[in-house]
């Protein structure tokens, strides 16, 4: 009998918190909009006692930032900025990569060695700083203001965060596609007379049910880390908010999104560290949060650990290198 993946209690404890986010996220929008409540100091008997940034407090658990404002209505806010466009980038890789997969892995096998050859110079480009370039005349406001909408903003950026991607996680579904192409059952089916296209979607995609669920994991906790190395860069989802006055405030995220939450705080690390560990918190419970939920999926479908498996075969090759008598370069080298 086949079970459920909701009823894998590791599947439903990532899913709970990622679905709770993006609903608070909602409605609260829905009942406050953008609003963030403000205290600027707590005073005791006419004596102010502390001042903004306020350090957490019953009412408000996160404390609050410079201005005042309650961190957690900034991450309610920004949660449906960070989470809903970190799934689209990772949806869009995906689908714009399996067909370009498909065909490097059946019509292009002889070309593969060539064509893998020279994606894999894509893997020594620091995607994060290539994604600054290509971003920073998009996301940083001119002195004029921004020449185009928001919604453009997010559509550029997505496309770019998008198409970064595409060639290597191509390469890699091709090698996966070419693996199984060589499995016995496909050699059968087309003995039999099926054709590549029959083979493709009848054998070898429903066959990579369960990577297409891993890759896509892997790739939103990718996009989330990108946001993040973006936010460190004053770079923001949706566009970076600049002030040219004379006296002037720091650049600040538009949406209240997490990378702009981390990016326009992180200077408080010492004096107020909640301002800018509580988004580095809510990033880094939902990237555990899709670990989990890859974990329980896998549990599901195959019936054994995915993270167990890699943590084995990493010990594996670590041993089998402090055993190697030839230095692990020189055996690189030697291959």
């Amino acid at each position: 009998m086949k079970k459920s993946v909701w009823k894998n209690p590791l599947f439903l404890i990532g899913f709970t918190f990622i679905a709770f986010m993006l609903v608070s996220s909602f409605m609260y929008s829905l009942v406050w909009g953008n609003e963030v409540r403000r205290l600027y100091f707590i005073s005791v008997e006419g004596v102010v006692v502390e001042s903004s940034p306020i350090s957490p407090k019953w009412l408000f658990p996160l404390g609050t930032d410079p201005q005042g404002l309650d961190m957690l209505g900034k991450i309610f806010i920004g949660a449906k900025y960070t989470i809903l466009t970190a799934l689209v980038i990772a949806f869009l890789r995906v689908l714009l990569a399996l067909p370009i997969g498909f065909i490097l892995g059946t019509f292009l096998m002889k070309y593969k060695k060539y064509i893998n050859g020279w994606i894999d110079s894509f893997h020594y480009i620091p995607l994060t700083i290539l994604a600054y370039f290509l971003l920073e005349p998009i996301l940083w406001e001119p002195f004029g203001g921004f020449p185009n909408s928001i919604v453009e903003r997010f559509i550029i950026e997505i496309l770019i965060l998008t198409l970064l991607i595409v060639p290597i996680l191509s390469a890699l579904f091709g090698n996966e596609v070419s693996m199984l192409y060589k499995q016995e059952f496909i050699m059968s089916a087309k003995t039999l007379g099926a054709g590549k296209w029959r083979i493709i979607f009848k054998h070898i995609l429903p066959g990579m049910k369960e990577k297409l669920v891993i890759v896509f994991g892997q790739q939103f906790m990718q996009t989330l880390i990108i946001f993040i190395h973006l936010g460190l860069l004053t770079l923001f989802l949706g566009g970076t908010d600049v002030d040219y006055q004379m006296v002037n405030d720091p650049p600040r995220s538009i949406t209240y999104e997490w990378s702009g939450l981390i990016g326009d705080s992180f200077r408080y690390l010492q004096g107020a560290p909640w301002v800018p560990l509580t988004p580095i918190l809510f990033f880094s419970a939902t990237m555990l949060s899709v670990s989990l939920m890859i974990e329980g999926y896998v549990q599901t479908t195959s019936g054994h650990s995915y993270y167990r498996k890699k943590f084995k075969a990493a010990y594996r090759t670590l041993n089998e290198r402090k055993d190697s008598p030839v230095p692990a370069d020189f055996e690189k080298v030697k291959m």
